[in-house]
Formats: C-alpha cells, sequence, structure tokens
C-alpha cells in the first residue's frame, strides 16, 4: 500500500493486517519502526505523539481500527452484520479522544461513521461492512498523498507569483508538516519541496519549535534527509531573520484545523510568526487539506485548545555527546507552575492564504476573514 520507491521519508507503512508507524519520539536519534495491532496501540501511538500531525493523526486512526478488524474478522469473532457495526463505531468514539484540537480526525470518523451505517443497511453478512470499512480507511492513505502533492503545486506557484523576489525564494516554517506528519509529501513542507523542485528555493528554515521541538527533530531531519538546503534557527530568532535576510518572502505553517472564517488552529507559536510576518511585509501562508476545514466552528475562539503535560516544558530530551545515550534533563526549577498549550490561534486577519488541495483561498478585497464555506461549495 506504501510507495517503498518514494523520493520521500515514510512514518506509515501499511499492507492489509499489518501497520507500522515510525515512532517520531526518538527522531533524529533513533528510527524505529513500531507495529500498532489494535486500536489501543493507535491511540496510544497518537495520544503519546509517537505518530503527530494532523493528516497523519487521522490516517494511523483509520488503520488502526482497519488492523484490528481485520484479525478480528480473520478470527471469526464477528457473528453477526450488528456486532461488526457496534465494534467499528465504538473503536471510532474511542479513537476520537486521543486529540482534541486536530478536526481531520473527526472528519474522518463521521466519514467512516456514515460509510459503516449506510453499508449495514443492506449488508448480508458482517464481512460486507468489516471489507467496506477496510478499503475505505486503505483509500484514505492514498487520497492523503494525492492531495498533498496538489498543496504543494498549488503553494509554490502562489509564492512564486506574488513573491518579490520569484528567481531567489528563502521560505521560513514552523513546526513539522512533511512526510512525517502526513501519509508522505507533506502540507507546508510539500511546498517547500515543490519550490525547491522547481529551482525556485534559495534556502529554507526552520525553527526549533519549542517545547516539542518537532522543529530541530523532525524538519530539520526531513531537510537534511531530502538535501534541500536548510538552516535551524530558535523559535525567538524569526523576527531578526525576516529584518536581516530580505530573501525570505514567505512563512509557511500547516493547521490543525480551519474555522469557517479563516481563524487557524496550529502549533503554538504560530500566531507570533504570523504578527513578525505582517510587520515585516512577508506572506504568512496556511498549508493544509481541506478536511481540515471546520465550517461548524465560526471562529478561532471556538476551537479547542490540546493542554499538554508539564514536563514537556521542563525537560529536554536528547542523547549524550560522549556516549550517544538517550538521556532527559530537567531544564527549569522543580516547583515552577507551567502553562502548556500545545496550540495557538492566528486571526484569519494575518493570513495572506489558505492553500488546500482544491487551491488557494485568499480574502474578498477589503475583507478580514475567509468564506470558507463559499470554497468548498
Amino acid at each position: 500500500m506504501t510507495d517503498n520507491n518514494a523520493k520521500t521519508l515514510e512514518a506509515i507503512k501499511y499492507t492489509r493486517g499489518d501497520l507500522r508507524i515510525l515512532n517520531q519520539l526518538v527522531l533524529p536519534h533513533e528510527t524505529i519502526f513500531e507495529t500498532v495491532l489494535n486500536v489501543q496501540n493507535g491511540h496510544a501511538a497518537i495520544k503519546t505523539m509517537k505518530t503527530r500531525g494532523a493528516p497523519a493523526i487521522a490516517i494511523v486512526a483509520a488503520l488502526s481500527l482497519a488492523v484490528d478488524a481485520h484479525t478480528r474478522f480473520q478470527q471469526g469473532q464477528f457473528n453477526t452484520v450488528d456486532e461488526a457495526v457496534k465494534f467499528l463505531l465504538e473503536s471510532l468514539d474511542y479513537l476520537k479522544t486521543s486529540r482534541p484540537t486536530a478536526v481531520n480526525l473527526f472528519d474522518a470518523a463521521a466519514k467512516l461513521e456514515y460509510l459503516i451505517k449506510s453499508t449495514a443497511e443492506t449488508a448480508q453478512e458482517p464481512a460486507n461492512v468489516i471489507i467496506a470499512y477496510i478499503e475505505a480507511a486503505e483509500q484514505m492513505l492514498i487520497d492523503d498523498v494525492k492531495d498533498n502533492k496538489n498543496i504543494g503545486k498549488y503553494g509554490a506557484d502562489y509564492i512564486t507569483k506574488n513573491a518579490k523576489n520569484p528567481d531567489a525564494i528563502s521560505v521560513l516554517t514552523h513546526c513539522n508538516t512533511g512526510s512525517l506528519a502526513t501519509a508522505g509529501w507533506g502540507t507546508a513542507l510539500g511546498i517547500i519541496r515543490d519550490l525547491h523542485e522547481n529551482k525556485k528555493l534559495e534556502h529554507a528554515y526552520c525553527t526549533e519549535t519549542r517545547p516539542y521541538n518537532q522543529g530541530s527533530r523532525l524538519t530539520a531531519y526531513e531537510l537534511v534527509y531530502e538535501q534541500i538546503p536548510a538552516t535551524l534557527v530558535c523559535d525567538n530568532m524569526a523576527s531578526a531573520l525576516l529584518k536581516q535576510n530580505p530573501n525570505v518572502q514567505a512563512i509557511v505553517v500547516g493547521a490543525d484545523r480551519v474555522a469557517a472564517n479563516g481563524d487557524t488552529a496550529n502549533k503554538i507559536g504560530t500566531y507570533q510568526l504570523a504578527i513578525t510576518a505582517k510587520y515585516h511585509g512577508v506572506l504568512f501562508i496556511v498549508a493544509a487539506p481541506s478536511t481540515s476545514i471546520d465550517l461548524k466552528t465560526k471562529g478561532g475562539n471556538d476551537i479547542p485548545i490540546e493542554q499538554r503535560p508539564a514536563e514537556e516544558l521542563v525537560t529536554v530530551a536528547g542523547v549524550r555527546v560522549n556516549d550517544n545515550e538517550p538521556t532527559a534533563i530537567r531544564t527549569a526549577a522543580a516547583e515552577i507552575d507551567v502553562w502548556n498549550p500545545s496550540f495557538d490561534v492566528t486571526p484569519a486577519s494575518l493570513i495572506s492564504a489558505i492553500v488546500t488541495e482544491k487551491g488557494v483561498v485568499v480574502k474578498k478585497e477589503g475583507e478580514d476573514v475567509f468564506d470558507m464555506a463559499a470554497f468548498l461549495k
């Protein structure tokens, strides 16, 4: 099911009945694929952030249930259609509790729930429902790669057409939005890949992305792997970078949820990048599949923001320089209070464009918000 000849990294390896995910907690020091046997494994992988990135979360959730259902079906555990339906629906409800902010998971679950119920109406035996579910989950994996390629093309074209100097474009990105966060290629990082392939990219910059360091651990890893010219910067260096390097003409980020008005929730630190982009007259582009668009959420104030454990902020994990052994150290006073939101919300007024697999969304002249509902029609 996955393309072994793919140029980019693979974080999800799947064939029917077998799912393995790249444990992103140990990157870039180790490359370990872990087998996901059931929905409990899938839930844990998402909750602990072994798998992360809104598209990847949805796909791993769907495929973990596909593997679990396949195994149980092979073992003859479903005697009736109702038993199969009950298992699938309850499992999807459980998987939805793993991460609250990424809407892709809820969108995927809603589509799969509809499929299960509609298939059950005419199903003669449990196999009809189980196979229909498995095939639908597998198609999500295939579609995600295709969608990412389209995002990359649309985003690269938009930047090239709107850049002050289209022959020397440098781009700053935040968090990780590449193959490790999706089924392959990536969203915001997919745009950078497309610019690079078309020889429009001068340089890519990635933020460290505190406190979980997805930029330094994951994005830097992908950029080095793909031999894209790149530099790592701390989060608090972004404004200085834009002031000193006029070739940085765009900041490109992902999104875990896009509200109906174009407000977006993304990794903590995104909001301040949008502010500095506005001040410096730099394009600020959000790249996300249309499944990240949540028309039921009117604006950013309605997006639930996940709070992460304090330990992520006051400790740093890595390997010791002298012997390459994994270790973790505390960096803050043990008794200090911690506020650790995983995401922040960027107002639509600060966003230049939202790039999806369906095209580029821009605001009407004189408007501060996007009309995402009109775009999706």
